[in-house]
């Protein structure tokens, strides 16, 4: 991915330098906690947070925020996810105009352990995650690591692709879908409720793969491979995927984000058309 000398958006901040710097309660939290988490969020409806406190000891992350700030100059890391900021921003930008509509950037964070947010305190265990109620995405970089080391996620556009995600939910938001999915809760069965929000990532999945064809209109960026990184991406956080890495067993009626096969192909059906009629997962018979 050809990102270098491209322009870094300005809505990045900073708070790594008063992080908990990759511990929370104490001990270390690995990719088995946060499968734990979501599981437990998925099947239970337990607040990923909550879940996390419990399996790091149990008592409330200490966090000190320090003030936000632009990252420093020649971090390449985050120079890079400021680069996919910018893009995300230039593309959006466009696609709302053209529905007569004007793009609302979001901000996002970096930090490292745990940070305060509108959506309660953030923690690195849970990966990257968008709040609506800041309309922010927050991302512990060392996710990265994870994704490279642990998922057999690597490469820079498989990375893209998790900030390109984040920002699809700041798309539903600004657009109401958010809001309506959260509107049925407690209305619905948890089992509803989870396949509610399969649909809704799902179509943060699609809207990555938006982002990907348009950006790569602009700029021609994607080197070979890059796609297939993205795709590899998608296989290995999916639901089933997840699932039978902590347990060995699959339940589809406890997914929440989509199985491998239905990342894939709603990230490819985005890159494929650049349309968001396209990507209406809430109507579609078959995902």
């Amino acid at each position: 991915m050809r990102w270098e000398g491209n322009r870094e958006s300005d809505n990045v901040e900073d708070r790594r330098s008063g992080g908990g710097g990759g511990f929370i309660g104490g001990r270390s939290i690995g990719i088995g906690t946060i499968v734990v988490a979501l599981i437990g969020w998925g099947v239970f409806g337990i607040n990923p947070l909550t879940t996390i406190g419990v399996l790091s000891g149990g008592g409330a992350p200490q966090v000190q925020q320090g003030p936000a700030q632009r990252p420093p100059q020649g971090d390449r890391e985050a120079a890079f996810v400021s680069t996919v900021l910018a893009s995300t921003e230039d593309v959006w930008a466009q696609v709302f105009q053209q529905g007569g509509a004007q793009y609302r950037q979001p901000k996002l964070v970096l930090y490292r352990g745990a940070t305060p947010t509108a959506c309660g305190t953030g923690q690195s265990a849970m990966g990257p995650f968008y709040c609506p109620g800041d309309q922010k995405v927050y991302l512990d970089m060392d996710f990265f690591d994870t994704m490279s080391r642990q998922l057999g996620a690597p490469g820079e556009f498989a990375r893209a692709y998790v900030i390109a995600h984040e920002v699809g939910h700041h798309v539903q938001t600004l657009l109401g879908t958010t809001g309506k999915v959260d509107g049925m809760r407690g209305r619905v069965s948890q089992r509803e409720q989870n396949a509610l929000s399969v649909r809704l990532e799902l179509q943060a999945d699609c809207y990555a793969g938006i982002w990907a064809h348009h950006s790569q209109q602009a700029k021609n960026w994607l080197e070979q491979g890059d796609i297939e990184s993205a795709v590899n991406a998608a296989e290995q956080i999916g639901d089933d995927a997840l699932q039978r890495q902590q347990t060995g067993t699959v339940r589809p009626d406890a997914f929440t984000h989509g199985s491998s096969a239905q990342r894939v192909r709603w990230f490819t059906q985005g890159f494929k058309t650049g349309s968001v009629q396209g990507c209406n997962t809430f109507n579609a018979q078959s995902l």
